[in-house]
């Protein structure tokens, strides 16, 4: 019974016998049919980025944002359910701005990711709460710091990471952040790293069309968390997308050369 989560799943403070919460397994699983969210740890600063699809033309493409600022130098990208995610930010911009009320300075990533994690593991301890059905990417890059980027997950764990990814296509989107040296990785080359994997990854025949919105916090924009411009975003999409298409051509002539007889004797 307790292989399928059947009688044990009825609760959040409900522990199967193999140890198992299924009410915050059930929220990863919402995470993980949403939009890949990346984000990079650079040496100049950090770079987020989403994949947000699009489910109507008729939306206006700056609603529903999947990046948000919560602090004049953190961001937070979101991937599961928005309505969730929202709370989780609006939580984070009343930490930055306590914060700053209390001690006039503004709040480092760790204690703000500290603060989330906390709040978000409490809603996992009540039964008349339920996990949140999301995970957020905390990038943060203060005054008198270094780049900072921050995982929390609906269970309430956090970890600091070089590279993070969440949503679908995570393991593969990991495989590829992987191969990234993050010692030497600039903001503008991630951008064209994150573009790059996102439109590797978009499966055009079964995944909803989509807008990539893309943010930094880094020297350049003097560590504020900040849109990538505009410019710098498209010709990353462009390098995205010629990439891609070679990828699928090259594809097509190894079928091809497969396709062809075997020479007569």
């Amino acid at each position: 019974m307790s292989a399928t989560g059947s009688g044990y799943d009825l609760s959040v403070t409900t522990f199967s016998p193999d140890g198992r919460v299924f009410q915050v397994e059930y929220a990863a699983k919402a995470i993980e049919k949403s939009g890949t969210a990346i984000g990079i740890r650079c040496v100049d600063g950090v770079v987020l980025g989403v994949e947000k699809a699009i489910v109507s033309k008729m939306i206006l493409s700056t609603s529903n944002k999947r990046i948000h600022t919560v602090g004049i130098y953190n961001g937070v990208a979101i991937s599961g359910f928005a309505a969730d995610a929202r709370q989780i930010v609006n939580r984070a911009r009343e930490e930055a701005s306590s914060f700053k009320s209390e001690f006039d300075s503004v709040i480092p990533g760790k204690v703000l990711a500290n603060r989330l994690s906390g709040y978000v593991h409490l809603h996992t301890l009540y039964w008349y709460y339920r996990p949140f059905g999301c995970a957020v990417l905390l990038g943060n890059y203060s005054p008198k710091g270094s780049p900072e980027l921050y995982q929390v997950d609906p269970s309430g764990v956090c970890h600091s990471y070089y590279a993070a990814v969440i949503g679908k296509n995570k393991e593969a989107a990991k495989s590829e952040l992987e191969k990234i040296d993050f010692t030497k990785v600039t903001c503008k080359e991630a951008v064209r790293e994150i573009a790059r994997i996102i439109y590797k990854l978009h499966d055009e025949s079964k995944d909803k069309e989509f807008t990539l919105e893309m943010t930094w916090a880094c020297d350049d924009t003097k560590r504020k968390h900040r849109k990538v411009p505009a410019d710098i975003l498209e010709e990353a999409e462009k390098y995205a997308k010629d990439l891609r298409a070679k990828d699928e051509q090259d594809s097509d002539d190894d079928d091809d050369d497969d396709d062809d007889p075997p020479p007569a004797k």
